[in-house]
C-alpha cells in the first residue's frame, strides 16, 4: 500500500521497555500530528523493540516536520532509539544494476512507470552493453562498467563514486552477475538488493535450472535479500516460491524461475521504498 503524499514515516528501533508507544504517540499528538498507521513489533530473541509510524500534521495547520525532527531527540534519548524520518514527498534515489538477463529490470521499469514503485532512478550500470538500447528507450543514463579479474577493484571504486554522486540511496541488483568485493558490500550495507534463486536443495554454478531438473525438484523460488559479505546470504527481504513435479522440462522451470525472481525482487524494493524493513542482526522486521 502506497501513502497519500503529505505524509511522513516514522521509524524506530530500540531496546525493549515499556512506555515507548506512549511516549512517541504523546509527542506526535502534542506537536499536533494526526497518526494514520502504527506498526510495532517485540523480539523477545534480541530484546529489540520496533516501530513504524505513518503521520500527518492535523487538518489546517501547518507545522515544520524539522522542528518535530529537532524535537524527538529528547525522546529518542531516553530510550536509546535509533530513528529515522521520512517524508512520503521525496522519492527514493535508486540505482539499478544489471548484466545480461533483462527481465527484472524490465518488471522494475514497468512498475516505475506504472506509479507503483516511488523512486528516482538515477542510472542504470551494468558490466555489459546488452541492456543499453533499454535504458536509452527510458530515458535512463546507461553506465556501462566492464569487470574484469585485474579492474574490479578500480570498478567498485567507480560505482560508489557514482553512487555518491547522484545520492543514489538504494542499490538493486537486478540479475547482475558479479560478485561483490567485501570492502563493496560494507559500504553499501543495508541499502543494496540482490535476487538470485533458491532451491531445495540449493544449486550454485551455472544452469542452476537444469541443476534442479537433473535433480527432480519439487518447489523452486527466489529470495531478495540485503548484499552482505557471505555470498547470497544476507538478511532475507522475501521469498516467492512455486510447486513444480515431474513433467517440467528445463526451459519450463528457467520461465517459472524468472517469473518468481521479479515477483519477489520486486516486493523486496517496494518494502524498502516504503520504509517497512528493520534490520534485526541476520533477519529483518517488515511491517506490511
Amino acid at each position: 500500500m502506497q501513502h497519500d503524499t503529505h505524509h511522513f514515516i516514522l521509524k524506530v528501533s530500540c531496546p525493549a521497555t515499556s512506555g515507548i508507544v506512549a511516549a512517541v504517540s504523546s509527542y506526535l499528538s502534542e506537536n499536533s500530528c494526526y497518526i494514520s498507521e502504527m506498526s510495532q513489533f517485540d523480539d523477545e530473541f534480541s530484546g529489540r523493540f520496533f516501530m513504524r509510524a505513518v503521520f500527518r500534521f492535523n487538518e489546517g495547520h501547518k507545522g515544520d516536520i524539522r522542528t518535530i525532527e529537532a524535537g524527538f531527540d529528547s525522546v529518542a534519548s531516553r530510550f536509546d532509539m535509533t530513528w529515522e524520518l521520512h517524508s512520503s514527498d521525496r522519492p527514493m534515489r535508486v540505482l539499478l544494476m544489471v548484466s545480461k538477463f533483462d527481465h527484472c529490470l524490465a518488471d522494475l521499469l514497468y512498475r516505475h512507470h506504472k506509479g507503483e514503485m516511488d523512486m528516482q532512478i538515477t542510472a542504470i550500470v551494468s558490466n555489459h552493453l546488452d541492456l543499453r538500447p533499454m535504458a536509452e528507450r527510458e530515458g535512463i543514463r546507461f553506465i556501462y562498467l566492464p569487470v574484469t579479474k585485474e579492474n574490479k577493484r578500480q570498478q567498485e571504486q567507480e560505482l560508489m563514486r557514482i553512487v555518491e554522486e547522484t545520492g543514489t540511496e538504494l542499490v538493486v541488483l537486478a540479475r547482475y552477475m558479479q560478485i561483490l568485493s567485501d570492502e563493496l558490500c560494507q559500504q553499501l550495507a543495508g541499502r543494496a538488493i540482490n535476487i538470485h534463486h533458491s532451491f531445495l536443495p540449493g544449486f550454485k554454478g551455472a544452469k542452476p535450472y537444469h541443476q534442479a531438473f537433473d535433480r527432480g525438484v519439487k518447489l523452486i523460488g527466489a529470495t531478495a535479500h540485503y548484499v552482505t559479505s557471505d555470498l547470497d546470504e544476507g538478511p532475507i527481504i522475501e521469498q516467492e516460491v512455486q510447486r513444480v513435479d515431474h513433467g517440467y522440462k528445463p526451459g519450463d522451470l528457467v520461465n517459472i524461475g524468472r517469473d518468481t525472481e521479479t515477483v519477489a525482487l520486486s516486493k523486496a524494493v517496494k518494502y524498502h521504498l516504503q520504509h517497512r524493513v528493520f534490520l534485526n542482526q541476520d533477519k529483518t522486521v517488515i511491517f506490511r
